[in-house]
């Protein structure tokens, strides 16, 4: 089983960008030319390989390979994205990598494409940004260019990279030090461990909650510490755990409402079960109903958010009734939308730039856009 902290700091330290790794300080797949640039390059890495992984690394300095992190991305339905914009798509991962020195909301974000079981040509299947369906892309060195479609693709990688892979395979002592450091970051939380089929070792904690007749955790964090992945991350949702013989199951809630009046809701279940031939899988199963108001009260609410946005925009100074209902604005606005407001996603799009000054309504608004992603990729 491959470390990928291991893996990454051998694709840094002896590697640079080249036809089989590339990396980028961010990844944005929320824009139609950030998921175009994306796949573009998801494409070139695997006609220039085949018959072995390729890896694009997100969070790290281009110029001088200084690891400096990116959010959490919990987005598994990034696969749903290759589908749906590319011809003989490969398998594409995305996991998050957790580093000693990173603060603990930030990871690096490692995106494995790997092999399909063909040498069939990997193409945009249609238009997207200023990209035409039909374009195939190649890895020139360190560069995703387009190229004529009847090139030939060549096995050239394979020995390079088995022998990166190899450099990169977890033992004893990688694993007990992973549990160490992950019992040190969270002792505030009740960390545990547990090992499936006498061989994964999952570390997890949580703030332990009980509302009724039902256990709750907030600020989970979980990871798999063979591979040193982060599986899940959360510092405001609330979490149930099921924990079984061989799986894992993380049941997903999210908080929205208007002003005081803010409810739970179920929003996704991830499973993770582990199997005999030392494999894992992991599935997600949508679960969210979104809340459901009167036009007219939600109307009310909405005008009143547009107000708050126009002020943001003009810089009039808020005062702190208002600073309060900016937090609210991010949730407000992603309820309308999926109430049928059409403006609505757009203003709250509007709002990003605004919401940089204030630290905690940003943090909604990327909470807001993450549940927008399982939406709509589900």
């Amino acid at each position: 089983m491959i470390n990928k902290r291991l893996l990454i700091k051998n694709l840094l330290a002896h590697n640079d960008e080249n036809s089989f790794y590339d990396k980028k300080l961010k990844l944005n797949i929320i824009t139609q030319e950030g998921k175009a640039k994306f796949l573009k390059h998801i494409c070139s890495l695997s006609n220039s390989n085949p018959t072995n992984n390729a890896y694009l690394v997100i969070g790290v300095q281009d110029e001088d390979n200084h690891i400096v992190g990116v959010d959490f991305f919990d987005d598994a339905k990034i696969q749903n994205l290759v589908n749906a914009y590319l011809e003989n798509p490969p398998l594409v991962a995305y996991e998050n990598i957790p580093f000693p020195h990173l603060t603990e909301n930030k990871v690096i974000g490692l995106v494995s494409i790997r092999p399909k079981n063909n040498f069939s040509i990997c193409s945009l299947r249609k238009n997207i940004w200023k990209y035409y369906g039909g374009t195939v892309f190649m890895r020139e060195g360190s560069i995703s260019k387009p190229r004529a479609f009847d090139i030939e693709i060549k096995a050239t990688n394979e020995d390079f990279v088995s022998a990166i892979e190899k450099h990169s395979e977890n033992n004893i002592e990688y694993t007990l030090d992973g549990v160490f450091e992950f019992m040190k970051k969270n002792e505030a939380y009740q960390p545990q461990y547990f090992v499936f089929k006498e061989y994964f070792v999952l570390c997890w904690a949580g703030k332990k909650k009980q509302k009724n007749d039902k256990t709750f955790f907030s600020r989970v964090n979980i990871e798999l510490v063979n591979e040193q992945v982060k599986l899940f991350y959360s510092n405001y949702d609330e979490v149930e755990i099921e924990i079984g013989k061989n799986h894992f199951e993380i049941l997903e809630y999210v908080h929205l409402g208007l002003e005081k009046s803010f409810k739970y809701y179920p929003l996704e279940k991830v499973k993770i079960e582990f199997k005999n031939n030392m494999s894992y899988d992991i599935s997600s199963q949508l679960v969210f109903q979104p809340p459901v108001y009167e036009s007219k009260s939600l109307h009310h609410y909405y005008n009143a958010t547009n107000v708050l946005l126009q002020k943001l925009k003009k810089e009039i100074l808020l005062n702190e009734i208002e600073k309060k209902d900016l937090v609210n604005l991010p949730s407000l606005y992603l309820i309308s939308h999926l109430n049928g407001f059409s403006e609505a996603l757009t203003k709250l799009e509007e709002a990003k730039p605004y919401l940089r000054k204030y630290p905690i309504a940003y943090k909604k608004y990327k909470e807001n856009m993450r549940i927008l992603r399982k939406i709509k990729y589900n």
